[in-house]
C-alpha cells in the first residue's frame, strides 16, 4: 500500500483508494506517477483527502503472478506475439502461444492463479479500507478498476461512503456477459469494444481533418488514405526509418495511441509517414515513428492482466468460435472487430479457476449513491457499457464528457474533475443535464 497524505490536515474527509485500472498495473507507481496531474487530482481534492493505492493480488509488490524466469525472457515472449492474428497459419500459431502462456503460468505459480479474482481484491479492500479506520470507503476506480469498485459495492454495500466508477465496463458482460455471451463471445466482443474503438477513430480523423496543417495525417483525404495504407500492409509489411510495420501493428499501433489524446499529433505523425512509404516514396530520412505507445512494462503487468481477467470472466473455450468471428467482427467493425476477438485469448486455455469470484447480483442497494462517468468516445471502456452498468446497479447516476480518449486519466476535463471532486466530498449526484468537454482539442 502506498498513501499521500491530505495537504489539509484539519479539514480532512478521510482516504480515497484509487484503482488506476489495468488489471495488472502497480497501483503504488502509479500513483507516484500520477499523484500530480492536476485534472485528475486537484489541489482542491488533496486538501480533504489522503490518496491511498496498492498492487492488487498477483501485482508487484503484493504476492504477484510470475510466469517467465527474468523479466528479459518475459519482454521478449510478449513482444514476438503479433497485435492478433491475420489469416489460418497465424491464427495457429497464436492458438498454440496462448495455450503455452497458459502451461507456463500455471507450472510457474500453481494455486496463486486460483485466488487472484476481482472478489478478492474487493475483500482486501474492505480489510484495507479499516486498517485506515474509515467506517465508510470513499473510492475512485479507473478503466478495470470500474469492476473492483462495483464488485465491492454489492459485496459490502453499507460500506459505500462516496464511489466514482470512470470509463466504466458493463459489469454483467464482463463477468460471464448476457444469456449465453460467456459460451459465444469473447470478453471484448460482448463489451463492443471494436465499436468504441472504430468511433474514437473517427474521431481523431474528422478531428485532423479540421486541424489542417497542425495535423500531419491531413492533406487530402484521411479516411482514403487509412484505407490505402491498410490495404498496402495487408499485401507487405512496411518499413518507415528502421521500423518495420505490419498491418495488425498499424492498425493496433491506433488503438494504443486512441487511449491518450496526447498521443494523436504523434499517430497523425506516425500515420502519414507509414502512407508515403507505402508505396516506397518516402523521403530517404523520416522521423522516426512512434511505435506502438503501450505504457511501459512494470513488473508482471502482463501476465498478471491475464491471471485476473481469465479467473473473473467466462469465454469460450473452442479455438473454432475464435477463428469464425475474426471473419464477421471483421466484416461488422472494419480493421478493429478481430481486437476484441483476440485480446483476451489466454482465458481460453487459463488453468486457473477462483471459486469465490463474484458474477452478481449487481444491484445491490449502497449507503450512498454511485457516480459512473465515461467519455462521449472512449475506445477501451464504450459508453454504451456505463449505460449498461449504470442500470445494472441500484442507486447509481451517468455523468458523460464530451471528450475522446480512454476515462479522466488521459482525457484532460478541469470540469469533469470538479463535478467529481464535488461529488466525493458530498456523496451527492451532480443534477441532471450536468455536461462537460475535454479542455482542449489534441491539434489545436
Amino acid at each position: 500500500m502506498i498513501k499521500l497524505p491530505a495537504t489539509n490536515p484539519a479539514g480532512r474527509i478521510g482516504s480515497l483508494f484509487v484503482n488506476f485500472g489495468g488489471p495488472g498495473a502497480s497501483g503504488i507507481e502509479r500513483l507516484r506517477a500520477r499523484a500530480g496531474w492536476a485534472w485528475l487530482f486537484s489541489p482542491q481534492l488533496r486538501e480533504r483527502f489522503d490518496l491511498v493505492s496498492w498492487d492488487t493480488r498477483g501485482v508487484g509488490r503484493s504476492t504477484a503472478v510470475r510466469c517467465f524466469d527474468t523479466q528479459q525472457e518475459q519482454q521478449d515472449y510478449f513482444n514476438a506475439i503479433p497485435y492478433f492474428p491475420v489469416g489460418a497459419d497465424e491464427e495457429r500459431s497464436f492458438y498454440a502461444t496462448a495455450a503455452d502462456l497458459a502451461q507456463r503460468c500455471r507450472r510457474l505459480n500453481g494455486d496463486l492463479l486460483d485466488h487472484v479474482s476481482t472478489a478478492n481484491t474487493a475483500r482486501d479492500l474492505n480489510l484495507m479500507r479499516r486498517s485506515v479506520g474509515d467506517a465508510q470507503l470513499s473510492y475512485l476506480g479507473e478503466s478495470y478498476g470500474t469492476h473492483v469498485g462495483a464488485t465491492y459495492a454489492n459485496l459490502f454495500p453499507d460500506k459505500v461512503r462516496a464511489m466514482v466508477l470512470d470509463g466504466t465496463l458493463d459489469f454483467a458482460g464482463n463477468a460471464n456477459g448476457h444469456g449465453v455471451d460467456g459460451d459465444r463471445l469473447p470478453i471484448d466482443t460482448r463489451q463492443d469494444v471494436p465499436r468504441g474503438i472504430a468511433d474514437t477513430f473517427d474521431q481523431f480523423l474528422a478531428r485532423c481533418t479540421a486541424a489542417g496543417t497542425r495535423c500531419a495525417f491531413s492533406a487530402g483525404d484521411p479516411r482514403a488514405k487509412w484505407a490505402a495504407l491498410t490495404a498496402a500492409a495487408r499485401q507487405h509489411p512496411i518499413t518507415v526509418a528502421g521500423t518495420t510495420w505490419t498491418y495488425a501493428a498499424i492498425v493496433g499501433n491506433v488503438n494504443d495511441s486512441l487511449v491518450r489524446p496526447e498521443f494523436w499529433p504523434d499517430l497523425a505523425s506516425t500515420l502519414q509517414a507509414q502512407y508515403d512509404a507505402r508505396t516506397g516514396t518516402a523521403p530517404a530520412r523520416v522521423a522516426a515513428a512512434t511505435h506502438p505507445t503501450r505504457e511501459k512494462y512494470l513488473d508482471n503487468r502482463s501476465e498478471a492482466f491475464f491471471a485476473i481477467n481469465c479467473v473473473d470472466s467466462d469465454v469460450p473455450h473452442d479455438t473454432s468460435v475464435y477463428s469464425r468471428l475474426a471473419v464477421t467482427e471483421e466484416q461488422r467493425v472494419p480493421y478493429f472487430g478481430p481486437i476484441g476477438v483476440f485480446d483476451y485469448l489466454p482465458c481460453a486455455f487459463w488453468q486457473g479457476h477462483d471459486r469465490d469470484r463474484y458474477v452478481g447480483p449487481w444491484n445491490r442497494r449502497t449507503a450512498a449513491p454511485i457516480l459512473v462517468t465515461n467519455n462521449r468516445y472512449d475506445p477501451s471502456t464504450p459508453l454504451k457499457g456505463a449505460q449498461d452498468a449504470t442500470n445494472e446497479l441500484a442507486r447509481a447516476g451517468l455523468f458523460v464528457i464530451d471528450g475522446a480518449g480512454h476515462t479522466g486519466m488521459y482525457v484532460h476535463s478541469t470540469c469533469g474533475e470538479r463535478v467529481k471532486r464535488e461529488y466525493l466530498f458530498s456523496a451527492v449526484l451532480p443534477g441532471g443535464g450536468t455536461t462537460c468537454a475535454w479542455d482542449a482539442d489534441p491539434f489545436d
